[in-house]
This record gives C-alpha cells, structure tokens and sequence, in this order.
C-alpha cells in the first residue's frame, strides 16, 4: 500500500461514518491518548513494567495494535490540514539525510548517549545511597 492510497482511504472512510467533522484539537487529543497506550507497552517490554499479558509476543501484538492506531490519528491531522503525507515523509527523509549524512557517526553518537544515561543512573544510585545512610 501506497501512503498516499491510505490517506485517502482513510479520509473516505472517516467521511462514510462522518468522523471527518471533528475537532483538530480532538483529534490530536485522541493521538495524545495513543501515545499514552503505546508508553505502557513500551515500558513492559523495557522492564520496568510487568508485563500485561504475561506474554512478551503479546504485547507486542498489542503495541502493533497501538502504533496503527496513533498512525490513523498523525494521519488523520494530516489530512484535517490539507497535508499530503506522503509528501510530507519524502521531505521529512530529505531533511534526516541532509542533518545527519553520515551514517558512521551513528555510532559514536550512540556511544555519547550510553555515557549520559550511564552518569545519569550513577548519580540517583549515588544519591539513593546517601539518602539510606542518613
């Protein structure tokens, strides 16, 4: 499928059930709460939830489910504002390639980050410590 094909198509069929005559503001409310589901499962697979279901290919079955779902709302915006999304993913990949042209960087860029979240666990592991021994 086209990304241009599953917005219209998505467009039509919100205008069948005359979802087409909502709030911009409702709709991107609807993404927000997305968001929400999607940050849980997230959190499940990363650990720091318990997993709901206990079965990890399960909730990935369900963030799959939740992804689509924030997907029909970006593209639900989208095409509220006149925006073609296809268009609007060619630019945006235009604009990624032209930021970050050299994919070797990736690499060390990625190593920068580990070292951050490294100090940053560090320093509330330290402060948690000198919290207990006070």
């Amino acid at each position: 499928m086209h990304i241009r094909d599953y917005q219209s198509w998505l467009e039509e069929w919100d205008k069948a059930r005359t979802w087409d005559q909502v709030l911009l503001s409702h709709t991107l409310l609807h993404a927000v709460e997305e968001m929400g589901e999607i940050s849980k499962l997230v959190q499940m697979l990363e650990g720091y939830r318990k997993l709901n279901p206990p079965d990890e290919d399960a909730v990935r079955d369900l963030l799959a489910l939740e992804l689509s779902d924030l997907q029909v709302m970006l593209f639900k915006i989208a095409y509220q504002c006149g925006i073609d999304m296809e268009d609007a993913m060619r630019r945006g990949q235009e604009k990624a390639d032209a930021r970050f042209p050299d994919p070797s960087s990736g690499p060390v860029e990625r190593e920068e980050y580990w070292a951050r979240f490294r100090r940053r666990v560090d320093e509330i592991d330290s402060s948690a410590q000198s919290d207990n021994t006070e």
